[in-house]
């Protein structure tokens, strides 16, 4: 007889991410300045150093190669446009590569890379170039400081959201190897035959047609892709949850049958509780990662009785 995932009610659901949201708000609380200001004061020197190449952006074209082919300095100016341009995106609007190497082949292409980012240039923060005159210094002073901090807060949001998931990652494959599972390399499972055996797992890994962050063998037979998810708000839960973990829950149990795999999602963070109930109503069991040993404890109760 194969034992059920938990199945939380809402009330239930909601008291666990009330507790998943004071561990979050008191990570982020802890979260020392001096790593933002660290950041800032970083970006402050090459937004200074961009100004000063360009005289003040007035003259872009005789160093438009040495900003494009320099990797602060192309991020900074990415970071004129309001709002900022992403990488992706500045290639796909100027029709170019940001290639150092085919810049330096294509002087046209530099040119339509700079003329993008000109025309999205924020106005706000360099008022003197539509206005076609030198800037105040407190200005220019100004547009560094704002710059700086857009680069900033950007680059720490994004490695919270790394170092979230890498942590929580971490955790999860600690606590498998203490409750006595082997790791195994990562392997596409195309049946279920193809995945890791009883007390085995992988990490990130191909299960079916859907990537997986850990694929288990439960002590029973059964499979478990799993998937680790960090939230920093409700709104972003339900891209992280409701439309990728519970989606793949349903392509899993389609493709392999609910019989056979029980799709999982480890969670941290922020999340709401009716979207919880409708990933678990789609058949994805929830777990928490500030309470491992709920998850470890279900895991052993897989194991067949001698």
């Amino acid at each position: 007889m194969t034992i059920p995932p938990p199945h939380w009610s809402a009330e239930e659901l909601d008291v666990a991410r009330m507790s998943a949201i004071t561990r979050f708000r008191d990570e982020r609380l802890q979260e020392p300045l001096e790593q933002y200001l660290e950041l800032f004061d970083v970006y402050r020197g090459t937004a200074e150093e961009l100004l000063e190449a360009t005289v003040d952006l007035t003259s872009i074209d005789e160093p438009a190669l040495e900003l494009l082919t320099n990797p602060a300095l192309l991020e900074t100016l990415r970071y004129l446009a309001g709002p900022p341009i992403s990488e992706d995106d500045l290639k796909t609007l100027a029709e170019a590569s940001l290639a150092p190497s085919r810049l330096r082949g294509d002087r046209a292409m530099a040119g339509r890379v700079i003329e993008t980012v000109f025309t999205a240039l924020d106005r706000r923060r360099f008022p003197w170039v539509a206005e076609g005159r030198e800037p105040e210094e407190a200005e220019r002073d100004a547009a560094a400081a704002a710059t700086a901090a857009l680069m900033a807060t950007q680059r720490l949001s994004t490695s919270r959201r790394n170092e979230g998931k890498n942590q929580q990652e971490g955790a999860v494959e600690a606590a498998l190897l203490t409750a006595g599972f082997e790791q195994v390399a990562p392997c596409v499972v195309t049946t279920l035959d193809d995945a890791p055996r009883r007390g085995a797992f992988c990490r990130e890994a191909m299960f079916g047609t859907r990537k997986a962050d850990f694929i288990v063998g439960l002590w029973d037979g059964r499979k478990m892709p799993l998937e680790c998810k960090v939230s920093n708000s409700s709104t972003n839960s339900v891209k992280r949850l409701n439309n990728d973990a519970a989606a793949k829950a349903v392509a899993w149990s389609q493709e392999f049958g609910t019989a056979q795999t029980v799709p999982a999602a480890m969670l941290s963070g922020v999340f709401k509780t009716h979207n919880l109930v409708a990933a678990q109503r789609s058949g994805l069991a929830l777990f928490w990662a500030y309470k491992l040993d709920v998850f470890l404890s279900w895991i052993e109760d897989t194991r067949p009785v001698a």
